[in-house]
């Protein structure tokens, strides 16, 4: 008698969470695929919040998770795109050093992004940036031409209409509690009830703490949210940029501070900054989750954090007050943009992952439970590698395993293991 097919669920319907559903219908016939979202619709929170921009892999480290994903994910991202006739605008990032010691820096990420094989990758002098951006100064620049903006949202909805072609659910308005292993496999339960299944991805973003801990995970790494406010440029001034426009990374700052970033709409965004959020999914001011707060204020790690980075919160903090001085950070590289006018934009909210020192965790961390996979970290450039992530996630989950049914094409990328 035939074994019946897997049964698996995802948990999280962002980009991360529906990829790797589609990723399981692709690699295995007649699997059958759930996905829970507790919202009432799919890339709610990081996903459609963030600056849509499609990461070329400068600045990672040779040979680590987040630079094999990286630029892995561009190509199927950019496949997919093509695919299903979505909007993919390759409209280039300058780097800019403002200082000689900036400069020195980014010599540093230019040979860091050769290692990584980032297409097209060059220096270009003081007098150069104007080549590329017209209105831009600095001392020299960084050009990354294959840098892109996408629509992640609606990615995430066409990888959504592919999970269900296939046979899959989507189950919206379903909030996980709590994950528990058994002899073999898992109960995802829920407030409507339980349901068992062979396998569990969870990728539940500014939740993934809680749900790690769930199943007996360690508390840490600690999720602990920051906000980033957008401002949009004035009609007036949005063509005084092409592309995107980057500040060099300061060692001495966490984050990495405002650029210039064009929406796939054609509007111009300014930000963000990343001040602590008073709670996860916190989008407004007005909107106080004492939960949250409690939950990193009585968290040591935090606090060792906050104790290391006290300029860095003068910094940002002048930003949150001020849009005068969010503009003049802007101005640094596009000095042309002196009486423009900005107006909020988008809010999103960083599901910062962070170790019991107060150090925070860098690279994309992937546990595996038996028979869960748990994306306990997956930050910048999360949903550029998404495509990636779930090849990598879906091979690892299924290693080992004896799969009833037909199986596909195996993915070609290799499993390097979890960077947990």
């Amino acid at each position: 008698m035939p074994k019946k097919p897997l049964r698996f669920a995802v948990v999280g319907g962002g980009i991360i969470g529906v990829a790797v559903a589609r990723e399981l219908t692709n690699r295995l016939d007649g699997a059958s695929v759930t996905v829970y979202e507790k919202e009432d619709r799919l890339a709610y929170h990081q996903t459609g919040h963030n600056s849509g921009v499609v990461h070329a892999g400068l600045y990672y480290e040779p040979g680590g998770l987040k630079a094999t994903l990286c630029r892995r994910g561009v190509d199927l991202l950019k496949e997919y795109c093509a695919a299903k006739n979505l909007p993919y605008d390759q409209c280039g990032k300058l780097v800019i050093a403002q200082t000689a010691e900036e400069s020195t820096r980014l010599d540093a990420i230019f040979a860091r992004a050769q290692a990584n094989g980032v297409p097209g990758v060059r220096m270009l002098s003081g007098e150069e940036i104007k080549t590329v951006e017209p209105n831009a100064v600095g001392v020299s620049a960084l050009h990354s031409p294959e840098t892109a903006i996408v629509d992640y949202a609606a990615i995430t909805n066409a990888l959504a209409d592919d999970v269900r072609l296939a046979g899959g659910q989507i189950r919206l308005g379903q909030e996980v509690t709590s994950l528990e292993q058994k002899e073999q496999g898992v109960v995802v339960h829920t407030e409507d009830g339980s349901e068992h299944y062979d396998l569990v991805v969870a990728c539940a973003g500014l939740q993934s703490d809680r749900l790690a801990a769930s199943t007996g995970e360690p508390s840490t790494p600690r999720i602990v949210p920051f906000f980033g406010q957008y401002f949009l440029l004035g009609p007036e001034a949005r063509d005084q940029v092409k592309g995107l426009i980057y500040p060099v990374p300061d060692p001495q700052h966490p984050f990495l501070g405002v650029h210039l970033t064009k929406r796939i709409d054609g509007e111009m965004m300014l930000g963000p900054n990343a001040f602590i959020s008073f709670g996860r999914e916190s989008y407004s001011w007005k909107n106080i989750n004492l939960r949250d707060v409690l939950n990193y204020a009585l968290f040591p790690g935090f606090w060792n954090f906050a104790r290391r980075n006290v300029p860095s919160a003068i910094r940002e903090f002048q930003t949150v007050i001020s849009k005068r001085k969010f503009m003049s950070e802007a101005m640094r590289f596009v000095p042309s943009l002196e009486g423009a006018s900005i107006v909020p934009g988008t809010r999103g909210v960083r599901a910062q992952a962070m170790n019991g020192d107060g150090s925070l965790v860098d690279d994309f961390v992937i546990a595996r439970r038996q028979d869960m996979v748990l994306v306990r970290n997956a930050p910048s450039p999360g949903a550029t590698s998404s495509l990636a992530i779930a090849e990598h996630i879906v091979q690892q989950a299924l290693e080992g395993r004896t799969i009833s049914g037909p199986a596909k094409v195996p993915s070609p990328l290799s499993d390097k293991g979890s960077a947990s």
